[in-house]
């Protein structure tokens, strides 16, 4: 089996200004995180220059979102190109803030998956069931259903981070269980090995995004199946830093 380093990413959302952000920043800079542990902090755009600035370059840097195409009359979108242009390798895609808050479908999601891979970004990619799917039995049809789009656009899965993010879990303060994670996480790559490749799915990193902590993400590190986090709320905390050092 491939050896999947472990990879966790902070998404700083509609958060901070260039003080705290700094501040964040200067916490990791002087901070000793594990070296076979790969971290990218997501951004919002008007701060990604900043960011990029500010970080220490062994961390990575993300946009939170980005538009299917180079460029044009796409009033307050930004662009992959854009996104590179601020130095930033990264793009978080098909969260479900944007999916459910802002409207964005498999469809588009796909589309952005694909220009982003197209223009030399890597990309984190969200997927995720509400809390009525999961009562309602429907957790791997409405994940399937997602991966399904992102995998009909990627061509490189050298260049994706998968995200399983159970809607129900994301700033609630509610955690799937390490148990309930990594039997999502473990269906997630038996998908891949049968719908992509047994390479693909040796090799991709799922990670877990859902009020992830210090308190509890070792526990959850401890899962086969489950390579990171993709961190909220905590990765403006110092408690980011346990986050990273869950494997360590």
């Amino acid at each position: 089996m491939a050896l999947r380093n472990f990879f966790v990413g902070g998404n700083w959302k509609m958060n901070g200004n260039k003080e705290s952000l700094e501040e964040a920043s200067a916490t990791l800079n002087t901070a000793s995180l594990h070296d076979q542990t790969e971290v990218v902090c997501g951004a919002p755009s008007i701060y990604l220059d900043f960011a990029r600035s500010s970080l220490d370059l062994r961390i990575g840097v993300a946009a939170q979102n980005c538009y299917k195409v180079a460029k044009g009359a796409f009033t307050g979108e930004i662009s992959p190109a854009m996104i590179k242009d601020c130095g930033a390798d990264w793009v978080i895609l098909g969260h479900s803030e944007r999916r459910h808050v802002f409207g964005e479908s498999d469809e588009l999601i796909g589309q952005k998956v694909a220009h982003a891979l197209e223009s030399d970004l890597s990309v984190i990619a969200c997927i995720g069931e509400k809390l009525e799917e999961r009562e309602a039995g429907t957790t791997e049809e409405v994940v399937y259903t997602q991966t399904q789009v992102i995998a009909e656009n990627v061509k490189d899965w050298g260049k994706v981070v998968l995200a399983y993010e159970p809607v129900w879990a994301i700033g609630t303060g509610k955690t799937a269980s390490p148990e309930q994670a990594q039997e999502v996480h473990e269906k997630l790559r038996a998908w891949l090995r049968a719908n992509v490749s047994d390479d693909v799915a040796d090799s991709v990193r799922i990670i877990y995004g859902g009020s992830v902590t210090a308190a509890n993400c070792r526990e959850l590190a401890s899962q086969g199946d489950v390579d990171g986090f993709l961190v909220g709320g905590a990765s403006l905390k110092p408690e980011f830093v346990d986050i990273i050092n869950a494997r360590a």
